[in-house]
């Protein structure tokens, strides 16, 4: 029964081999990358903090709270933050107001040099800023966040805060790490547009491919297994 399967599982095998052997390089070697690299570094821990701690408090903040929330509707949460020598007060509701913690006027937003200034507070390594821009819409890398400031320092990491542009808060932290991480975890889900659909089709294909290549394999092993003993050549 096995003898009459072999033949066509070698071919099969071999032309399964042609299919996938590049996607299945991909799948190793990306394991390898993302496994090398600790996540905490792809997170840019290393480089930057996402939240600084409040230097504040509570009485640094004089301006009228029941004053600022009256006038407001379905406020369902109160911050109370910072931004630089400012304290800032935030509410949350359908979307983010935010008030001078001191006269409760509405916060200004802050401009380039701020934003500059804000950013190299989150810094954690020893760099200067080689690009910052306005944008009116993050790339895919900072999740499509609407206006925000990218600012690039000269590292070697090419490391990128993303800050709102209304609240100076850190957005999210990239570097040249967290980008090749991210583009092997593209070739490793096979998500080639957003990088998020760990179920797509293409994935589901190449995975049940790659379990017939492999059951092939397998069958072809079991054309001389290791525990069958050879018979002595005859001497001729």
């Amino acid at each position: 029964m096995i003898k009459k399967l072999l033949k066509p599982a070698r071919k099969l095998h071999k032309y399964l081999g042609y299919l996938l052997f590049l996607q299945i390089f991909a799948w190793l070697l990306g394991g390898l990358v993302m496994s090398a690299i600790p996540l905490e570094k792809i997170h840019g821990k290393h480089l930057a903090h996402r939240s600084l701690d409040n230097p504040f408090p509570a009485a640094a903040y004089q301006a009228d709270l029941n004053q600022l929330v009256q006038s407001k509707v379905q406020v369902r949460q109160i911050q109370f933050g910072h931004f630089l020598d400012t304290p800032i007060i935030k509410l949350n509701q359908d979307e983010q107001l935010i008030f001078n913690g001191i006269t409760g006027a509405p916060f200004t937003t802050p401009n380039q040099q701020q934003i500059i200034q804000q950013a190299n507070q989150h810094l954690l390594i020893a760099a200067d800023v080689s690009e910052i821009e306005r944008l009116a819409k993050a790339p895919r890398e900072a999740g499509y966040k609407e206006d925000v400031w990218r600012v690039e320092y000269n590292d070697i990491f090419s490391t990128t805060l993303y800050l709102s542009a209304t609240s100076g808060e850190v957005v999210t932290v990239r570097s040249t790490l967290w980008r090749i991480f991210d583009f092997f975890w593209m070739l490793h889900i096979m998500d080639y547009d957003e990088r998020e659909d760990f179920n797509n089709p293409l994935l589901i294909s190449f995975a049940a491919t790659s379990v017939l290549f492999c059951l092939t394999g397998i069958l072809l092993l079991l054309q001389s297994p290791p525990w069958r003993k050879r018979r002595p050549a005859l001497n001729k």
